[in-house]
């Protein structure tokens, strides 16, 4: 295989890293996401479920799955996966995110293999997963598509990739920049880049080109009188695909 150019931001490395030890405050800069969090693990149970021919009732429903989380900040997706069954592999390029990640699996006494590393140098190594997850991760890399094929090489047959992303509306500019970062202060300001969310119909032309066939997408949305994170149909802002490799 040849050498895979890196989709890092450097940038965006360092502005997360400054906040590795506040990624496990539901009250600290991450708190969104920890709100956000029930309805990504949901969703990835359910698809996974589904596709695997498992119930989603049980609560070792994805025992025996080798799933990847990309991205994995300090693992706050990764331990619940953990606990479900997965045989799961954490990556993040940040080693300050790894090492609380590893501090916090130690202490609750989950497993998790978290690597220092990303998703070039993984598809490199000819990992391969049952699943790779890329959640909240898109938005925050320098090319899409090439981020995209890294994930969708490590892909096994049958199996699937889901991404967590924003899209690229005005009403995402108002929600997700303006009201989340400047008036509710839901996170710190400058945590997103407005021109480099991805709007769906690029993200499913990346795992399309990338071999994957397009079998899910759903938005999310924030629910204010129930403060709590929703699926909806509604795509304008928050989304998540999935796609599977045949």
């Amino acid at each position: 295989m040849s050498g895979r150019a890196s989709s890092i931001d450097s940038a965006e490395v360092e502005r997360f890293s400054r906040m590795a030890a506040t990624w496990w405050d539901p009250k600290g800069p991450m708190s969104a996401l920890h709100k956000f969090n029930p309805q990504r693990l949901g969703y990835i149970r359910d698809q996974a479920a589904k596709n695997f021919d498992r119930d989603p009732k049980k609560l070792d429903c994805l025992k025996g799955l080798r799933i990847l989380d990309i991205g994995c900040g300090a693992g706050i997706l990764s331990e619940p996966l953990a606990r479900l069954g997965a045989s799961m592999v954490g990556a993040d390029p940040a080693e300050e995110n790894i090492e609380v990640a590893r501090t916090h699996a130690d202490a609750t006494g989950v497993e998790v293999d978290y690597r220092a590393t990303t998703a070039e140098a993984l598809a490199e190594a000819g990992e391969k997963f049952d699943i790779v997850l890329a959640m909240e991760v898109v938005e925050h890399v320098v090319d899409v598509p090439a981020f995209v094929d890294s994930c969708a090489t490590m892909v096994k047959p049958g199996g699937l990739m889901i991404a967590a992303t924003l899209n690229r509306t005005l009403k995402s500019f108002a929600l997700a920049i303006v009201g989340a970062e400047y008036v509710l202060r839901w996170v710190p300001r400058g945590t997103h880049q407005w021109d480099k969310f991805v709007k769906p119909e690029e993200l499913e032309r990346a795992f399309e080109d990338s071999g994957l066939d397009i079998i899910g997408e759903r938005g999310v949305i924030y629910n204010p009188l129930a403060d709590r994170w929703q699926l909806s149909s509604d795509m304008d802002v928050n989304y998540m695909m999935v796609g599977t490799r045949k």
